[in-house]
This record gives structure tokens, sequence and C-alpha cells, in this order.
């Protein structure tokens, strides 16, 4: 269930998304909104490729980890804003194609922590989806 957010949520989301230099270096964008969950994209260029030509382990973390961070933000009082504890990865698959997709969704919002989890996927030309990593994390207000 998708459960909007208050326009003042989302614009404060939006706002801090627009602050992070790597997304905006790596052309990160805000595909989705939700209370709980945030969905995240990036093309896979030269700019986050392996030597393989795959999209970089790195890349999916730092997509991961910021679609993870940002659906804990959004269950979050107003003002706050969010930092990582600790964030695992598994690479379940080479990250091969034209888009990465990271859905990042909140597992529990406690009062202090919140547990996340999100999963990276590889899309190619057609449209079809492959995941290629599995994240799962602890967040804290910052």
């Amino acid at each position: 269930m998708n459960i909007s957010l208050s326009g003042d949520v989302a614009r404060a989301i939006r706002d801090s998304f627009a602050r992070q230099g790597l997304m905006t270096t790596m052309d990160a964008r805000i595909d989705d909104l939700h209370a709980g969950r945030v969905v995240l994209s990036m093309p896979i260029t030269s700019v986050i490729s392996q030597q393989h030509g795959f999209a970089h382990a790195g890349a999916s973390f730092a997509l991961g980890d910021s679609a993870a961070g940002y659906a804990a933000l959004s269950m979050m009082p107003p003002d706050s804003e969010v930092l990582t504890i600790e964030m695992k990865i598994n690479l379940i698959a080479p990250a091969a194609g034209h888009r990465l997709i990271a859905e990042g969704e909140v597992i529990r919002s406690g009062r202090r922590l919140s547990v996340v989890r999100a999963t990276v996927l590889a899309e190619d030309a057609t449209g079809e989806r492959k995941a290629t990593a599995i994240l799962q994390g602890t967040m804290i207000p910052a």
C-alpha cells in the first residue's frame, strides 16, 4: 500500500536529495516517493561502470543506501535528517543494462532507529528488470 506524503515532507526529501553531490554526479533521480517507500534510479553509463561494463557495486550501494535512507526519512518527524548507522549489501547478479533502480523501504520505524532495506535492479533496453543487489541497514535521525 502506498501512503502519500504531505507536501512539506515530500518537498524536504526532494530538497535534501538535490543537495547530494554524489547523486547529482551519477544523474540519479527520485522516481517514486511515499511514506516508508522511495524509488530512485540512475542511468548505467561509463561514469558508474566497472572494468567489465557493469554498473559498479559502489554505485549500486550508493543508490540503495539513499533509497533506503529517504524511505526512513519519510517516516521521521518534520525537520529531521537521516544518517546510516550500518548497511549490508549482497550482490546477487551483475548490474548489466541501461538503468539502475533502487526500491527502498522501511521494515520497522522505531522511536530512534529505523530498520530499512533496498532492492537494486538493473533494467535493460526492453524494460525487463533483474535484481542485482539487496541491502539491509539501520538509520538514525541526524
